[in-house]
C-alpha cells in the first residue's frame, strides 16, 4: 500500500477506539470552549447555557455510571445517573443564573464563572471557532468527539509529515504517527480543550522547521509554515506562542554558536528560523498588550486565588517561586516512581542527537511544555495536559533513534546515508 494509505488506515483504527468514549471527557474548561462556540454559531446566551449545561452534566452523569458499575460494594445499587445530572444542571443554572441576573452578559461565553476569569478565555478564539462547523453539524456531544478525532489523527498526520520531510524511512515516520496517537498526546488531544490544536499548530512549526533545515527549494514554504502556525497560537493561546517563538529564537541562536564554534558556516535556513521566532515573539507581546491580553501577573493571581474565589496576593511572585520549588519537586518524586515519561523524553534527545540542527528545534518545541507546566505548577491538574507538548519530543526523536536499525534492514549495506546538509 501507499504510505498515504497507511496514514489513512491508522487513523481510521484511532477513530474507531474512540467510540468507546463519546462522552465524560470534558473538564470544567470545556464549558468555556463550547459555549464560546456555541455563541459564535449564532446561540443566545441561555440557548448555549441549556446546551453546554446538558452536554457537561450527562458527561458527568455518563463517568457516575461507569464508575459504580464496577464498584465492588455498589454495583448492583441503583444507576445513580439521573441523580448526578439533576444535581450537575441545578448547581451549573444556579451559578450561571445568578451572575446573568446581575449583567454579567458581556463576550462570547456564558458565565459560568466571574468575568475576571472568562476574560481568559474570551481572548483564546482560536479553538471555539474550530468547533464551530462540528457542533453546528453533529451537534455538542459528536461534535466535540469529530473535532477530537480530527485534531488527534490531524496531529498524528502531522508527525509523519515531519519525519518524511527528514527523509525518514516511511515504516518509522508511521511509527512517529502511531507513537502520537498512543502516548498521552493523543489522549490529551482527544480532550475537548485547546491542547490538541497546541500539539497539532507546534508539529506544523516543526514541520516548517524541518523543511527549511533540509532544504531543497522549500526554505520560503517552510518559514510560511512557522509564521503561519505561530500566528495560529496565538488565536489558540497567545501565551503558547510566546513560548514556541523564545524557543525556536533560542534553537537557531544555539544552532549558530555551535556552527560557529566548529568552523561551520551558520546557513541561512537557521539565521532563518531564528529571525522568524524573535519576529514571533516581539509580535506575540506587541499584540497581546494591543488586544489587553490578561498579563502574567493575572495568571498568577488566577492560579494562586482559585480562579478569583479569593481575594488577591499581595505578594504573589514570592509565593509563585515557593510554589515552583514545592511542584518541581513533587513532580520529579511522581515521575521517578512512574519513570516512563523520563525514559521517553531521555531516547527522545537520543534521537533528536541524530539530526544537530533539527533536533535542538525539537528539544526547543518540546520545552514550551515544560514553560507551560510552570506558568501552571497545579499538581492536581488532569493527566499532565500542560506538560504535553514535552511528549513530542519521544513522538518524533524515537523514530530518529531507531533509524540506523531500519536503514540496515531496507537500505543496502553498499550505500551510506548523507551527511546532514549545512544550511
Amino acid at each position: 500500500m501507499r504510505p498515504r494509505t497507511w496514514v489513512l488506515l491508522l487513523a481510521a483504527v484511532f477513530a474507531v477506539l474512540q467510540l468507546a468514549n463519546v462522552s465524560g471527557r470534558d473538564t470544567p474548561d470545556s464549558k468555556n470552549y463550547l459555549s464560546y462556540a456555541l455563541s459564535l454559531s449564532g446561540a443566545g446566551k441561555r440557548e448555549a447555557a441549556a446546551v453546554t449545561i446538558d452536554h457537561y452534566c450527562a458527561g458527568r452523569a455518563a463517568m457516575a455510571h461507569r464508575e459504580q458499575n464496577v464498584n465492588v460494594v455498589r454495583f448492583h445499587a441503583p444507576d445513580p445517573a439521573p441523580r448526578v445530572m439533576e444535581e450537575c444542571r441545578e448547581r451549573e443554572w444556579r451559578a450561571v443564573e445568578a451572575r446573568l441576573a446581575a449583567g454579567e452578559t458581556g463576550g462570547h461565553t456564558v458565565p459560568f464563572m466571574s468575568e475576571r476569569f472568562m476574560r481568559i478565555f474570551e481572548v483564546r478564539p482560536g479553538y471555539p471557532v474550530f468547533l464551530v462547523p462540528f457542533v453546528s453539524l453533529f451537534g455538542a456531544t459528536w461534535g466535540l468527539w469529530a473535532a477530537g478525532v480530527v485534531i488527534t489523527c490531524a496531529g498524528g498526520a502531522l508527525a509523519f509529515l515531519v519525519l518524511r520531510a527528514l527523509a525518514v524511512p516511511v515504516p518509522l515516520a508511521l511509527t512517529g504517527q502511531a507513537l502520537f496517537l498512543a502516548l498521552p498526546c493523543g489522549t490529551t488531544a482527544m480532550r475537548p480543550m485547546a491542547e490538541g490544536l497546541l500539539l497539532a499548530l507546534t508539529l506544523a512549526a516543526l514541520w516548517g522547521c524541518a523543511l527549511v533545515l533540509e532544504g531543497g527549494g522549500r526554505r520560503r514554504a517552510g518559514i510560511g509554515l512557522v509564521c503561519a502556525a505561530l500566528l495560529a497560537l496565538f488565536t489558540v493561546k497567545h501565551s503558547q506562542a510566546l513560548f514556541l517563538g523564545l524557543c525556536l529564537a533560542g534553537a537557531g541562536a544555539a544552532v549558530a554558536v555551535r556552527r560557529r564554534w566548529r568552523g561551520v558556516p551558520v546557513g541561512r535556513g537557521v539565521a532563518a528560523l531564528a529571525w522568524t521566532g524573535c519576529a514571533g515573539t516581539v509580535g506575540t507581546v506587541l499584540a497581546a498588550r494591543l488586544l489587553d491580553c490578561p498579563s502574567v501577573s493575572e495568571s498568577v493571581q488566577d492560579l494562586l486565588t482559585d480562579h478569583f474565589a479569593r481575594p488577591d496576593r499581595e505578594r504573589p511572585w514570592a509565593e509563585f517561586f515557593q510554589l515552583q520549588g514545592n511542584f518541581w519537586m513533587e513532580w520529579l518524586r511522581r515521575r521517578l516512581w512512574e519513570p516512563l515519561f523520563l525514559a521517553a523524553v531521555a531516547a527522545g534527545v537520543l534521537g533528536a542527537r541524530r539530526r544537530p540542527a533539527f533536533g535542538a528545534f525539537l528539544v526547543a518545541a518540546a520545552c514550551t511544555g515544560f514553560l507551560n507546566q510552570a506558568g501552571h505548577p497545579d499538581i492536581n491538574i488532569w493527566g499532565d495536559r500542560l506538560i504535553t507538548l514535552a511528549w513530542l519530543l519521544p513522538v518524533l526523536g524515537v523514530p530518529l533513534l531507531l533509524e540506523p536499525v531500519v536503514r540496515r534492514v531496507v537500505v543496502p549495506v553498499r550505500e551510506v546515508p548523507p551527511a546532514e546538509p549545512v544550511r
